[in-house]
């Protein structure tokens, strides 16, 4: 599948800001399955300073500060991306592997393949392992069971047991409060399963991106109605990693678009930013994410 991505940002301040400094992760990925073709920044006013980096974990980040007094700050970022399904079948040492091997595996094994994955077995700014958590993860994880059984099993509960409630949550919400009221959003979800994985000692991953979003039979898709999308992804010993989306109960194919992996949100949200201003602050996001032919 090749895509257009379009994603924009706009700030609204009530009074001038005189400086601002920022980052973005609105880069696509480029791996196995995917390959960014084009990536362009439009940037209203103009930064004085625009440069660009990789952070610890791979992902392009951009920077730029706009030293000129404003009132509005625009965003917009254009992509294209060619994503396939190389690679996102079904692993056969996945099949296999109980849960409890692939787990040992990252605790002992010398690797490096493996070794280097352990960062996404600790705790985490917005993610704490936890005996709550792991309480909810157990069903999932009968003695024996391949770890790719667990982990569908586990995406489908979170489907299953959790609504999709926007405004429920913020991104701050512990866990133990989204698995009380069993709400929240892509973020929320992604977060609690990653949760578990860590609480039962097995490596995991947050994804930020996109996913195409499709109309009604006869209908014409609205612009600006996509979304920022996020899923987990889960370490699999001798084969890699591989990923699940707990809010749409699937393994994602060829119609999600990857930004950016860390180990929770904190660590690629798509804009952030310093500013100096007493004043108040509105944003606008919009997101379109088209099909191109060819």
């Amino acid at each position: 599948m090749n895509y257009r991505i379009i994603h924009s940002t706009k700030f609204r301040h009530s009074d001038p800001v005189p400086l601002s400094h920022n980052e973005a992760r609105l880069s696509p990925r480029d791996f196995s399955r995917q390959t960014c073709t084009r990536n362009r920044y439009h940037i209203t006013p103009k930064p004085r300073v625009f440069r660009k980096r990789f952070d610890y974990f791979g992902n392009q980040v951009c920077y730029f500060s706009i030293e000129e007094p404003h009132s509005e700050l625009t965003v917009t970022v254009t992509s294209e991306v060619q994503v396939t399904n190389t690679g996102y079948d079904t692993p056969g040492p996945a099949d296999d592997i109980p849960w409890e091997a692939a787990r040992d595996l990252l605790i002992e094994s010398d690797h490096f393949d493996i070794a280097e994955n352990r960062d996404f077995l600790l705790d985490s700014s917005l993610i704490t392992a936890s005996g709550q958590l792991r309480a909810y993860a157990t069903p999932s994880f009968p003695m024996g069971r391949p770890l790719l059984a667990a982990a569908r099993d586990l995406m489908a509960r979170i489907y299953h047991d959790f609504a999709y409630v926007p405004g429920f949550t913020e991104i701050s919400t512990p866990l133990e409060e989204v698995l009380t009221h069993r709400r929240g959003v892509c973020q929320d979800f992604a977060h609690l399963a990653i949760g578990c994985l860590r609480s039962m000692g097995l490596a995991a991953r947050y994804v930020s991106g996109y996913i195409e979003t499709l109309p009604p039979p006869g209908q014409e898709k609205l612009v600006g109605t996509d979304a920022s999308h996020a899923w987990f992804s889960v370490y699999m010993p001798e084969y890699g990693w591989m990923d699940f989306d707990p809010t749409n109960n699937q393994i994602p194919m060829n119609r999600h678009i990857t930004l950016a992996w860390g180990r929770d949100y904190a660590d690629v949200p798509p804009l952030k930013g310093v500013i100096y201003t007493s004043g108040s602050q509105a944003m606008d996001v919009t997101v379109d994410v088209m099909r191109l032919e060819g």
